[in-house]
């Protein structure tokens, strides 16, 4: 949620900002409701002044009977326009705070402008890809040749982008949880949370999946408001909805393992094929909570803590910026972190890291005690992948297979299976 202030007093650079992400948002119709609002709020003041004023006058002594009558009728007549006044006040206040979630956040002067993922640009790589010499399978073809993925089983059970795995599938991908909320937290500071997956819809205004992505998200039927997670960054930004954070808190560093679950509506027909695209996933997620002088060094710090666990697996990798238009709804600037996948010859996003600055704050009203100027100022909050696992995973079977059918165990990951090398 933007500052209506900011809108009003620098309206030229927040229609720029629209333009650059390629946004309908109607901007003008916006303002004209909110200068409505203003408007009415300013009479019911008025009005409310002059009736305290008037009740005043009918309690004194010294009114005699006739003028305090003639003030009873004043009162009666503003209680009649106050409640014109307020009810007109409501309906125009739902409509500005309709608008206002619906509003995406301004970009970063550093965001490129551009269309769509065409646009992002590269900004370093780690890693050659490795050369085969056979053939490459993909994820799909190695799990159905073992008999380690079952997407028939699957589809039995909840429908089409699900999938079962066994065995020492199972096992790995159990490790690259355990491995990768072990760096997180012993190496690069995160605490780690255990949370809910299933959250109340004001949980996901706070950080911008409602209302504009309702589609895409997964609500519990017969319940009035619960929902399934996207992502652990809605239950873990939202510990510190409502609040005032002691400065000696900040910054803060949470990471969280979940499952995850997506409708992905209008994808239909992308990545239907094996594990790229599914309903149910799991992720590490890393939440950042900082001062707003402190997040874009946060940003950075974010990034290279989840490009650390690719570096520790020895998977090649990319990072790009996102342009204006493929830029998220409530971030300012995001970095996709990007893996090579062989089987497509190419990079797949595998994390996006991203500085939503106090727009996720303030829908959530979430501050901190700025001791610099005394007051309660806005927090910055930050969010990535460190990883997807399900993305890993295949990344690692894709990348470490051998022409055989078998794959490799990458030596970070030995010690959470076991010390099997092959499987």
């Amino acid at each position: 949620m933007l500052d209506p202030k900011l809108i009003r007093s620098k309206t030229k650079k927040v229609a720029e900002n629209l333009a650059k992400r390629d946004n309908n948002f109607d901007l003008g119709v916006f303002l004209d409701l909110e200068e409505s609002s203003r408007k009415i709020q300013t009479e019911i003041e008025t009005l409310r002044s002059e009736k305290n004023k008037l009740s005043k006058q009918i309690g004194s002594s010294g009114l005699d009977e006739t003028s305090k009558q003639q003030n009873i009728e004043k009162v009666n007549k503003i209680n009649d326009s106050l409640k014109a006044s307020e009810s007109d006040f409501e309906k125009i206040s739902q409509e500005v705070k309709k608008l206002s979630l619906e509003l995406p956040n301004l970009l970063d002067e550093s965001v490129p402008k551009g269309k769509d993922e065409n646009d992002n640009l590269e900004i370093r790589n780690w890693g050659e890809p490795k050369e085969f010499n056979f053939e490459p399978k993909d994820h799909t073809e190695l799990g159905e040749k073992n008999g380690l993925i079952d997407f028939e089983s699957a589809s039995k059970i909840s429908g089409s982008r699900f999938a079962v795995m066994s065995n020492d599938y199972a096992l790995l991908h159990r490790a690259l949880i355990h491995f990768m909320l072990d760096v997180q937290t012993n190496e690069n500071g995160y605490i780690e949370h255990y949370v809910p997956s299933i959250v109340k819809s004001e949980s996901l205004v706070g950080t911008g999946q409602l209302p504009k992505f309702a589609e895409d998200q997964y609500k519990i039927e017969n319940e009035e408001d619960l929902y399934l997670i996207p992502t652990a960054e809605v239950p873990l930004t939202n510990l510190i909805r409502e609040s005032i954070i002691d400065p000696s808190q900040l910054p803060m560093k949470m990471a969280a393992h979940t499952p995850c679950y997506r409708q992905e509506a209008g994808s239909y027909g992308q990545d239907t094929r094996g594990m790229i695209r599914q309903h149910q996933f799991e992720k590490v997620e890393l939440v950042h909570i900082v001062k707003p002088e402190e997040s874009y060094d946060a940003l950075e710090e974010l990034t290279s803590n989840a490009e650390s666990i690719l570096v520790k697996l020895n998977l090649p990798y990319r990072v790009v910026v996102l342009c204006s238009s493929d830029t998220g709804f409530s971030a300012a600037k995001t970095y996709d972190i990007e893996v090579w996948i062989p089987s497509q010859e190419k990079y797949r996003e595998i994390s996006s890291c991203s500085n939503c600055e106090s727009f996720q704050a303030r829908r959530m009203k979430a501050r901190y005690k700025n001791e610099e100027n005394g007051q309660n100022d806005y927090v910055h909050t930050l969010n990535g992948s460190g990883l997807a696992v399900g993305r890993t995973f295949i990344a690692i079977l894709e990348n470490y297979q051998n022409e055989d059918g078998s794959v490799t165990v990458p030596e970070a990951l030995r010690k959470y299976m076991n010390n099997k090398e092959i499987i």
